[in-house]
């Protein structure tokens, strides 16, 4: 599988956890960085792994930033993207069979590196419901309405 990466300057190193362990079970990895701990913003990195993932030149995408949150908020502006926040192996899992978003987030001040990498695995293992597609197709249906 083509996995998108990014990260802001919180997340280095558990990006570079979850690239080794992604690169062992044999996925292609695309690294958006960053790769320093210098301050940055999530988005400068975040959006180009998320719109890889939207055009089809990745097929799923992980974001990592201090909480997960600012990633995640982002990631879900591009269009045809859901992304998932998670923050355990259960909400890794879960989202997988019932939301089956192309896109995860997770926050390296929130998780270590062992249970970001493990949260990885199981979200990418864990076989998507199709019982739960009508409720994908009415997300995507509410995609350009006007707010509220």
């Amino acid at each position: 599988m083509r996995i998108a990466i990014a990260c802001d300057h919180a997340g280095v190193a558990h990006k570079n956890a979850v690239i080794a362990r992604l690169i062992a079970l044999g996925h292609q990895v695309e690294d958006f960085g960053t790769s320093t701990t210098a301050s940055c913003d999530y988005s400068d990195h975040g959006y180009p792994a998320v719109r890889s993932v939207a055009g089809g030149s990745n097929e799923r995408g992980i974001l990592i930033c201090g909480t997960g949150i600012g990633m995640s908020i982002a990631a879900n502006k591009v269009a045809g993207i859901r992304c998932a926040l998670v923050h355990n192996l259960f909400t890794a899992q879960i989202t997988a069979a019932h939301n089956k978003p192309q896109v995860l987030a997770f926050g390296a001040r929130i998780v270590d590196e062992a249970l970001g990498v493990a949260m990885v695995e199981t979200w990418l293992s864990t076989p998507f419901e199709e019982r739960h597609q009508r409720r994908i197709d009415k997300i995507h249906a509410g995609e350009g309405a006007q707010p509220c």
